[in-house]
């Protein structure tokens, strides 16, 4: 019994560190401390920008 409450404990705190590490991550590519070399958030700001130019209403 002790055995499965080690697997699973390790199991349990492997997926927390996956889902914070995953947090963490998209939160640094959105404001472009890291890149996965796809850019896609560059594409958004281009959006955003050209959105303050135009000037909608």
């Amino acid at each position: 019994m002790s055995r499965k409450f080690v697997s699973g404990l390790f199991s349990s705190l492997s997926l927390i560190a996956a889902g914070m590490w995953l947090v963490i991550r998209i939160i640094l590519e959105y404001f472009g401390f890291i890149s996965d070399g796809n850019d896609r958030t560059t594409g958004i700001k281009d959006l955003r920008e050209d959105y303050k130019k135009a000037n909608y209403r």
